[in-house]
């Protein structure tokens, strides 16, 4: 980690928005020194039963940043969800910033392109989004820098945000008592999970790590999405030391094939693979989700 630009002594103020019917925490970044910031994660709610689309969410984040008069600079995917769907077009249309994703986009968009039988209109080279990181890139927000590190194994384009102190692992680790990300998706792969958590877990021990989502560990405890790398590694009922690649494949293959799928996974995999967007209106105005049959 030491060719890695981390500075612990720059401490972003972050703002967490918890969205409960995915448990999903999006989050606005903000540089101390100035008005800049950007969203992590941001959702967009659906009531799939009605077909409705809002945004609950999104439009509290776009309060909080015009109430404190912020500027937002970008508009951060860890990785293609598939438990909710992106709020990001939704607010970039208002409040402006990019939208950014890692490279291996371009995988999924290809998987999940055969999988929903998209035609040829569908572009699967991720130019839907505005940038597209690569393992060790920087950005910037505001004074503030950031870096990106490849954390596959949940999905092919997994990317963990290190911003000053604050790490943002999306899906990859949840809190100490929950474990880990699944590894069965298309594209998965736990023994790249085991790699990519280790490499997290090589920051430096007080490095801040922010979740995208929890679950109250089954309703045991409230809410919670921050903790640290020292925390995890001490206590992680997964991947704390000490567990071996082995033993955390084993276990996250045994319990992976007792999952269902996410409620969610068919549109939000179908909307987030186009940065935020539904899929294109049919030749009577409507927009439709494809269901697919005996795949997922």
């Amino acid at each position: 980690m030491s060719s890695m630009p981390i500075e612990l002594s720059v401490v972003p103020e972050i703002t967490a928005f918890h969205e409960p019917v995915s448990s999903t925490i999006s989050y606005v970044v903000k540089d101390p020194k100035s008005r800049s910031c950007a969203i992590i994660d941001a959702v967009m709610e659906i009531d799939y039963a009605a077909g409705r689309t809002m945004f609950d969410c999104a439009d509290r984040m776009i309060a909080h940043i015009r109430e404190n008069d912020l500027s937002l600079e970008w508009l951060i995917e860890t990785h293609v969800h598939a438990d909710h769907l992106s709020g990001a077009p939704y607010i970039q249309e208002q409040l402006g910033g990019r939208i950014g994703i890692g490279e291996n986009i371009t995988l999924v968009q290809e998987t999940f392109g055969k999988i929903f039988n998209e035609g040829t209109d569908f572009q699967r080279d991720g130019s839907q989004f505005d940038r597209l990181f690569t393992d060790g890139d920087t950005y910037t927000i505001g004074s503030m820098n950031a870096f990106v590190l490849h954390t596959p194994g949940h999905t092919p384009a997994c990317m963990t945000h290190v911003i000053g102190n604050a790490a943002f692992v999306g899906d990859t680790l949840f809190m100490p008592d929950s474990g880990t990300a699944r590894a069965d998706f298309p594209g998965g792969c736990a023994t790249d999970l085991f790699k990519s958590i280790k490499r997290v877990l090589a920051l430096p021990a007080s490095m801040r790590l922010f979740m995208c989502h929890d679950y109250g560990a089954g309703g045991k405890r409230d809410i919670a999405w921050e903790t640290t790398v020292g925390e995890e590694r001490e206590a992680n009922i997964h991947v704390r030391d000490g567990v071996s690649e082995e033993e955390f494949v084993r276990m996250r293959t045994e319990r992976d094939a007792c999952l269902s799928m996410p409620k969610l996974i068919v549109p939000s995999i179908q909307t987030n693979m186009r940065a935020g967007e539904l899929p294109p209106a049919e030749d009577n105005g409507t927009r439709y989700f494809k269901v697919p049959i005996n795949t997922l």
